[in-house]
């Protein structure tokens, strides 16, 4: 059974649920799953930068072509958005769900240092594959599990407008970059999450993923595992960096100690989550493949450690995990190790019409 936090403590989350009925704002009928009108461009350029995740005075990415949906609610959130691109396809098209970086505490989904790399939604599209992209609340506005819920949520939604979108609702993977990653590991080592007896139609979609892609992810968020994969020191920069806020806790806290919050750090961390039957994975590392922490703060945050760690534990269980890192590709890296990913999602989907 997974830990959950206090009643209390989401009685917010509750009540915004209330006011949700059928999962979307322009329902009319409680459970109907409607699809909400998305967001006008001006109303999504006028947000607040706090709400959009972006660093002050970050641009957002640049694609090639704008998204075929854009701005779509997919829960009760300001956050709870996202964009989709459309493969060209007669035929229900495989999708991959992009969810971005930035430490469950800032972040979005195009925004000009988190957002959707193009470098993936041209890999994609070139295959046949649609991809998505999703905002989440952000660890300030609520803490863990709402991000991973979020995540689960847009899965979720995304299946339940598959045939309205042209989606192949179980050729679905989950990728993104270092907090986004995590949450991509966590979905796709989890039990369902669909809920077969609720009134909300969206909620009774499937969670389960048949692939996952990663960057620089974190395969446990316990601080004392930390410790042991890298080093104490990195397990306190992350604790104040990113893991206090997203569990609720004063920046300020001694994590290693904080024993009332050992179940939270255990059931957020995705390798705890794994067992036989879960999802084949594709680790990719921007750092060097270094066996010892480098003592930059950002490369040790974000160590290969972490892949070796998962890796070892899946192939124990027979589950196919692939971990490449920068030093084995040349030139535009992110658009060969992309390349790669994609297709290793093309071999792990289930074929046109499953």
């Amino acid at each position: 059974m997974p830990f959950r936090q206090p009643r209390l403590i989401w009685a917010s989350v509750f009540l915004g649920l209330i006011l949700w009925p059928g999962a979307t704002p322009n329902s009319t009928a409680q459970g109907t799953g409607k699809m909400p009108a998305a967001k006008s461009q001006k109303e999504a350029q006028n947000a607040p930068e706090k709400e959009k995740g972006r660093r002050p005075g970050e641009a957002p990415m640049e694609y090639s072509r704008q998204p075929d949906l854009e701005n779509v609610s997919y829960g009760p959130h300001p956050r709870n958005v996202l964009d989709l691109w459309k493969a060209k396809s007669d035929q229900p098209t495989p999708a991959v769900v992009y969810f971005h970086p930035g430490g469950f505490n800032h972040g979005d989904r195009r925004g000009g240092t988190t957002g959707l790399p193009p470098e993936l939604l041209e890999a994609c599209l070139a295959k046949g594959i649609s991809v998505a992209a999703a905002n989440y609340r952000l660890s300030s506005q609520a803490p863990y599990p709402t991000q991973m819920e979020d995540g689960a949520r847009a899965i979720q939604f995304l299946r339940y407008h598959a045939k309205e979108w042209n989606l192949n609702p179980r050729a679905m993977a989950a990728e993104g970059g270092s907090a986004g990653a995590d949450t991509s590991l966590w979905l796709a080592f989890r039990d369902d999450m669909a809920d077969p007896a609720s009134t909300d139609p969206v909620k009774r979609q499937s969670t389960r993923l048949p692939v996952v892609g990663c960057v620089d992810a974190q395969c446990s968020l316990d601080p004392r595992v930390i410790a042991k994969i890298v080093d104490e020191n990195t397990a306190r920069v992350m604790g104040t960096m990113a893991l206090a806020t997203l569990f609720g806790l004063p920046k300020d806290e001694d994590l290693m100690k904080a024993e009332r919050s050992f179940p939270l750090f255990e059931d957020a961390s995705a390798v705890n989550h794994l067992k036989p039957g879960a999802s084949p994975a594709f680790l990719y590392y921007t750092g060097p493949p270094r066996p010892a922490p480098t003592g930059d703060r950002n490369t040790d945050v974000h160590s290969i450690r972490f892949g070796y760690y998962l890796k070892e534990r899946m192939d124990k269980l027979g589950i196919e995990c692939v971990l490449r890192h920068s030093g084995e590709y040349t030139g535009d890296r992110k658009a060969q190790f992309y390349g790669d990913m994609v297709d290793f999602f093309l071999k792990h989907f289930p074929g046109k019409g499953e």
